[in-house]
């Protein structure tokens, strides 16, 4: 079977004219649609950034065990620091991985003068004091995705017949993203590396190393399929807030991780484009062909979509990070929904 993730060039996807290329659209549009998946290359990484940036990840999995549990995630109320092998939860189960978690820099808003109980997302980030060179190297990853993920928001909206600017407003002020630095590890037993889910942010940016493993479940024939290291390209993939606005026709494709052999290991650096927390997804006026292709959200009894973006992450989070949320929140735990 040909390769069925579609590979395109984000470098010319714009005309002397200062517009979108027209061939440029169609192959976004046709990629998240028909797959949910594709990698993107020629998105502007400064030479020798994607290397840098994996170095300063593998020193950091290299410290001492004891200086990447200062930075604990349990310690934070905001999800945000490292978590411990096995201690995030995908589809009810472990996942055979760890990580560094992050999101915008913010202070602290006390209990009292929330508007939300997603408030609770807005802290500050945990950086180990052992490994200075880390937080540049990560921030200057997410200034260029920050970047990256806002122009795919211009194209993927004018690829659905709508303004280039229709979502231009969920993104204005404090863009919610968040991100991920992630080790997984082989081991013995039937350990996931990440079980069956969908991103709940709007596009997610997948860096990933050459080991492989990462899979997609195709929407339409529900077949696993490899998503096939790429030197440098960025894996994109649809999440849960561009389900609920294009009404299902851009689905949150579900994927994987399979575990690493024994004695293996897989890094990659996950960035989760996301609007404000307060921003509402309507569904967009779509174009009679497309909404005739448009089935509507995929809800499940474990998984409601929330189309005002904190609510969904939030829920998210509580899902992912039982701990945290149990030490932290124990009055929001049940109280959330599905």
């Amino acid at each position: 079977m040909a390769d069925p993730i579609p590979v395109l060039s984000l470098a010319g996807s714009r005309g002397p004219d200062g517009r979108f290329a027209p061939g440029f659209l169609d192959e976004l549009r046709r990629a998240l649609h028909e797959v949910g998946f594709l990698q993107l290359t020629g998105y502007g990484a400064a030479p020798g950034q994607v290397d840098a940036l994996a170095a300063a990840c593998d020193r950091f999995f290299a410290l001492p065990l004891a200086d990447r549990l200062a930075l604990d995630n349990r310690r934070s109320p905001h999800f945000r620091g490292y978590t411990r092998l096995g201690h995030e939860i995908t589809a009810g189960h472990p996942d055979a991985r760890e990580q560094l978690d992050f999101a915008p820099e913010q202070p602290v808003r006390p209990a009292g003068s929330w508007d939300a109980p997603f408030r609770l997302l807005e802290g500050p980030n945990q950086w180990p004091d052992a490994l200075p060179e880390l937080r540049p190297a990560v921030l200057a990853w997410t200034d260029l995705l920050s970047g990256v993920g806002a122009e795919l928001t211009r194209a993927l909206a004018a690829s659905l017949g709508l303004a280039e600017d229709h979502f231009d407003a969920l993104f204005a002020g404090d863009p919610h993203w968040f991100g991920k630095v992630i080790r997984y590890v082989g081991g013995a037993g039937d350990a996931q590396g990440v079980g069956p889910h969908a991103d709940w942010g709007f596009l997610t940016l997948l860096l990933q190393d050459g080991t492989g493993g990462l899979q997609a479940r195709l929407p339409r024939t529900r077949e696993w399929v490899d998503v096939p290291p790429l030197p440098g390209a960025l894996v994109v993939n649809v999440g849960e807030m561009l389900e609920v606005a294009t009404h299902g026709y851009l689905a949150a494709t579900v994927h994987r991780v399979l575990p690493c052999a024994p004695g293996g290991t897989r890094q990659s650096v996950g960035f989760f484009w996301s609007p404000r927390l307060d921003a509402v997804l309507e569904p967009v006026p779509l174009p009679p062909a497309l909404a005739a292709e448009a089935p509507g959200v995929t809800e499940t009894e474990h998984n409601a979509l929330l189309p005002r973006f904190g609510d969904n992450a939030l829920k998210g989070w509580f899902r992912s990070h039982p701990e945290v949320a149990a030490r932290h929140h124990p009055d929001l735990v049940g109280a959330l929904g599905r």
